[in-house]
Protein backbone atom coordinates (compact mmCIF):
# COMPACT_ATOMS: atom_id res chain seq x y z
CA UNK A 1 0.00 0.00 0.00
CA UNK A 2 1.68 3.38 -1.25
CA UNK A 3 1.36 5.60 1.84
CA UNK A 4 0.30 9.60 0.87
CA UNK A 5 3.15 11.89 1.26
CA UNK A 6 2.54 15.37 2.89
CA UNK A 7 3.93 18.05 1.29
CA UNK A 8 5.85 20.52 3.77
CA UNK A 9 7.46 23.94 3.55
CA UNK A 10 10.99 23.70 5.31
CA UNK A 11 13.05 26.06 4.30
CA UNK A 12 13.53 29.00 1.61
CA UNK A 13 16.13 29.40 -0.89
CA UNK A 14 17.94 32.53 0.78
CA UNK A 15 17.96 30.74 4.07
CA UNK A 16 20.22 28.08 2.72
CA UNK A 17 21.71 29.40 0.57
CA UNK A 18 23.96 31.48 3.03
CA UNK A 19 25.10 28.72 4.64
CA UNK A 20 24.24 25.80 2.68
CA UNK A 21 22.77 23.59 5.37
CA UNK A 22 19.75 23.87 8.03
CA UNK A 23 18.20 21.60 10.49
CA UNK A 24 14.80 22.15 10.81
CA UNK A 25 11.73 20.18 12.60
CA UNK A 26 8.81 18.36 10.90
CA UNK A 27 6.14 16.47 11.90
CA UNK A 28 8.09 16.20 15.23
CA UNK A 29 11.50 14.74 13.21
CA UNK A 30 14.82 16.30 12.79
CA UNK A 31 15.86 17.11 9.16
CA UNK A 32 18.88 18.82 7.81
CA UNK A 33 18.16 19.83 4.70
CA UNK A 34 21.55 20.34 2.46
CA UNK A 35 22.64 22.67 -0.96
CA UNK A 36 24.77 20.53 -2.98
CA UNK A 37 26.04 21.50 -6.12
CA UNK A 38 23.09 22.95 -7.34
CA UNK A 39 20.31 20.07 -6.04
CA UNK A 40 19.11 20.21 -2.09
CA UNK A 41 18.55 17.00 0.03
CA UNK A 42 17.08 16.43 2.90
CA UNK A 43 18.08 14.05 5.48
CA UNK A 44 17.18 12.67 8.80
CA UNK A 45 19.38 14.15 11.37
CA UNK A 46 20.02 10.40 13.19
CA UNK A 47 23.24 8.48 12.32
CA UNK A 48 22.41 5.13 11.70
CA UNK A 49 25.41 4.23 13.64
CA UNK A 50 24.67 5.61 17.00
CA UNK A 51 22.21 8.02 16.89
CA UNK A 52 24.10 10.66 16.65
CA UNK A 53 22.88 14.42 15.32
CA UNK A 54 24.86 13.48 11.70
CA UNK A 55 23.64 16.50 10.36
CA UNK A 56 25.51 18.95 12.50
CA UNK A 57 28.39 17.65 11.08
CA UNK A 58 31.31 18.92 9.13
CA UNK A 59 30.49 19.05 5.76
CA UNK A 60 33.71 18.87 3.60
CA UNK A 61 35.57 16.20 1.07
CA UNK A 62 37.31 13.26 2.01
CA UNK A 63 40.10 10.81 0.78
CA UNK A 64 39.79 9.48 -2.74
CA UNK A 65 40.88 5.78 -3.65
CA UNK A 66 44.31 6.20 -4.52
CA UNK A 67 48.09 4.41 -4.88
CA UNK A 68 49.92 3.98 -1.70
CA UNK A 69 51.58 7.18 -0.40
CA UNK A 70 49.23 8.94 -2.90
CA UNK A 71 47.36 10.39 -1.14
CA UNK A 72 43.89 12.06 -3.13
CA UNK A 73 41.33 14.25 -1.37
CA UNK A 74 38.19 15.17 -3.73
CA UNK A 75 34.27 15.45 -2.99
CA UNK A 76 34.43 18.36 -1.45
CA UNK A 77 31.60 20.04 0.02
CA UNK A 78 29.51 16.27 -0.83
CA UNK A 79 30.79 14.31 2.77
CA UNK A 80 28.69 14.82 5.79
CA UNK A 81 31.20 13.44 8.87
CA UNK A 82 29.00 12.66 11.68
CA UNK A 83 30.02 14.76 14.58
CA UNK A 84 30.57 11.68 17.30
CA UNK A 85 32.27 8.99 15.73
CA UNK A 86 33.08 10.27 12.31
CA UNK A 87 31.52 7.92 9.97
CA UNK A 88 31.34 9.92 6.62
CA UNK A 89 28.36 9.76 4.13
CA UNK A 90 27.86 11.26 1.01
CA UNK A 91 25.20 14.12 0.85
CA UNK A 92 24.19 13.40 -2.68
CA UNK A 93 23.17 9.47 -1.99
CA UNK A 94 23.00 8.75 1.38
CA UNK A 95 25.58 6.49 1.72
CA UNK A 96 28.19 5.43 3.94
CA UNK A 97 31.46 5.86 2.29
CA UNK A 98 33.08 2.46 3.52
CA UNK A 99 30.05 0.55 4.76
CA UNK A 100 27.48 0.34 1.01
CA UNK A 101 24.33 -1.28 2.94
CA UNK A 102 24.80 1.99 5.70
CA UNK A 103 22.57 5.08 4.66
CA UNK A 104 20.96 7.92 5.82
CA UNK A 105 17.44 7.95 5.88
CA UNK A 106 16.80 10.67 3.21
CA UNK A 107 13.66 12.54 2.30
CA UNK A 108 12.25 13.96 -1.24
CA UNK A 109 12.81 17.70 -1.77
CA UNK A 110 10.78 19.90 -4.20
CA UNK A 111 11.16 23.63 -4.65
CA UNK A 112 8.74 25.99 -6.00
CA UNK A 113 9.77 29.82 -6.28
CA UNK A 114 12.01 30.33 -3.84
CA UNK A 115 10.78 27.79 -0.85
CA UNK A 116 11.90 24.26 -0.32
CA UNK A 117 9.38 21.84 0.41
CA UNK A 118 10.12 18.20 2.07
CA UNK A 119 7.79 15.50 1.26
CA UNK A 120 6.77 12.96 4.10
Amino acid sequence: MNKVKSRIKAVTVEELGVIGRKIVTLKGIEIGIFFVNGSYYAWRNLCPHAAAPVCEGVVCGTRLPSLVYQYEYGRDQEILRCPWHGWEFGLTDGKHLVEGGVKLRGYEVEVEGNDIYVLM
